[in-house]
């Protein structure tokens, strides 16, 4: 078995790192034993890895609950998540080992809808309306796990709204090395203090990515030395941009900079942006400013001629002006003992991403609607389509339903939430008519039928027929005798 599965935490107290998370959710737990509470739905918060999946079993565990859980390998779109979880949260149901559970009695059944941040596209169609609602009507308590808050509270007031939230730290890597050290005892391996503490740190707060790493060691092994743990992984080696900015701008050391570029896993590009974001904080001098901004221009000119020409040496050139000839820059004593920043290029990108792709799923959509092309519909109708829709509500209803938009592109257009009460409206009418058209198909067409008497029955006048001629039977002839053809003297091409 898995040692992550083998000694994942069967109790909240075994959950190590976020003593304050664990307490503030047993305590929403325990308000379900007086009613339905305040906030019907709370969401786990935090980095993967950090034991927010794991508390929310071993909840339903010590509270007696049973647990139904939809993941993201299931099928998550609005239907199915109105089959399985708005049902089993609005009425009684059956635990997992087949006992009924009584909501009246206290029985309860926990909801827990895995990595909700990533509801998105044609796989979790419909999803968020559905969601919304769970929170607000569920007599069940309901557990949303996500890593990125932000890109589920953008999309639904709800949950931002109406539900608990509660953050999950990674833990210490101290507190890594002792779970880590009780792990190794009991599978009989000796770890060495110090590969215990690389193991530990190189997790990076990853509890589970740490069991697995020591697991990856250990196997068919008696004991674990420090070579093994520095050669764990490439990850083991590499750098985060905090430590390269680090070494470009504070150690005085251009040489060692250019050696923690080759450590980093990370492109050029990506380091040029942290370089610019940086450079101005770093560099308060105005000769020092010019200077370095100087080398990165250079550098930016190699990632071109990387771009034109499709010649990847020149990265290592760019690396060595963003690295050594920024370093070697400063001429000044004048430095900066802020934090380093990260770049805010990057942050704007990642926040619109999924803005972005919705931007390009309306415009495919008017696109093909239209029999244009995508950079037309962006650049001259997709202004226009957005300003009639948001004033024309029989528009807006019509475009919605031919199009077929989901109410997260609906939302789009109309610069609102997906919950708000303009898209409410629209698939409200929509639903109706693809309910009243499956009705219609489903109904039997019924057969004519008389009303009244036979004899009150109008019946069509007889047509009066034409006498019928005998026509004469045909007397078969006896066939000519074959008489035989005079062969000419020369056939044509036509002949044939």
């Amino acid at each position: 078995m898995d040692w992550t599965e083998k000694y994942r935490p069967r109790t909240l107290d075994a959950v190590l790192g976020n003593p304050t998370a664990v307490n503030t959710l047993r305590a929403w737990a325990r308000s379900w034993e007086s009613g339905i509470p305040q906030m019907r739905a709370v969401v786990l918060m935090g980095s993967p890895g950090v034991g927010k999946t794991t508390s929310a079993e071993a909840l339903a565990r010590e509270m007696g609950w049973g647990i139904v859980e939809m993941n993201a390998s299931d099928q998550r779109r609005g239907a199915d998540i109105e089959q399985v979880a708005i049902l089993g949260s609005r009425f009684n149901t059956f635990a997992d080992d087949g006992s009924y559970l009584d909501s009246t009695a206290g029985m309860r059944k926990l909801i827990v809808l895995d990595e909700a941040d990533s509801f998105f596209g044609n796989a979790d169609r419909g999803a968020m309306p559905v969601v919304n609602e769970l929170i607000r009507t569920t007599r069940q308590p309901v557990i949303l796990i996500v890593n990125d808050f932000y890109a589920i509270s953008r999309k639904s007031s709800t949950v931002k709204n109406e539900t608990l939230q509660i953050t999950f730290k990674k833990p210490q890597a101290s507190t890594i090395s002792k779970a880590l050290t009780a792990i190794a005892k009991a599978e009989g391996v000796e770890v060495d203090p110090e590969a215990m503490r690389i193991i530990a740190e190189n997790a990076g707060g990853d509890m589970r990515a740490a069991v697995r790493n020591l697991e990856s060691l250990a196997l068919g092994m008696d004991r674990v030395t420090v070579g093994m743990a520095e050669e764990l992984s490439a990850r083991a080696d590499r750098r985060d941009m905090y430590d390269l900015m680090t070494a470009i701008f504070r150690r005085d050391d251009p040489a060692a900079a250019r050696t923690v570029l080759s450590h980093t896993d990370e492109d050029p590009e990506t380091v040029g942006l942290w370089v610019d974001e940086n450079l101005p904080f770093e560099f308060p001098d105005r000769g020092d400013l010019v200077r370095g901004y100087e080398k990165l221009s250079r550098a930016d000119i190699f990632m071109g001629r990387v771009h034109r020409r499709q010649y990847y040496r020149f990265w290592s050139y760019a690396g060595d002006m963003m690295t050594f000839g920024v370093a070697t820059s400063r001429m000044t004593d004048r430095r900066s003992h802020e934090r380093m920043r990260f770049p805010n290029y990057l942050t704007k990108m990642s926040r619109s991403k999924s803005v972005r792709a919705l931007r390009s799923s309306v415009v495919m959509k008017l696109a093909v609607h239209l029999h244009t092309s995508t950079r037309r519909v962006e650049l001259d109708v997709l202004p226009q389509v957005k300003v009639l829709v948001a004033n024309d509500a029989d528009l807006r209803l019509e475009l919605t339903d031919r199009l077929g938009l989901e109410p997260d592109e609906l939302a789009f257009l109309l610069n609102a939430k997906a919950d708000s009460k303009k898209v409410k409206d629209v698939f409200k009418v929509i639903d109706g008519r693809a309910e009243e058209r499956r009705l219609e198909s489903n109904r039997p067409r019924p057969r004519p039928q008389a009303s009244g008497p036979l004899d009150a029955v109008a019946v069509p006048a007889p047509v009066a027929e034409a006498p019928v001629v005998a026509e004469p039977v045909p007397v078969a002839k006896a066939p000519a005798p074959k008489t035989a053809s005079k062969p000419s003297a020369q056939r044509s091409l036509f002949d044939f």
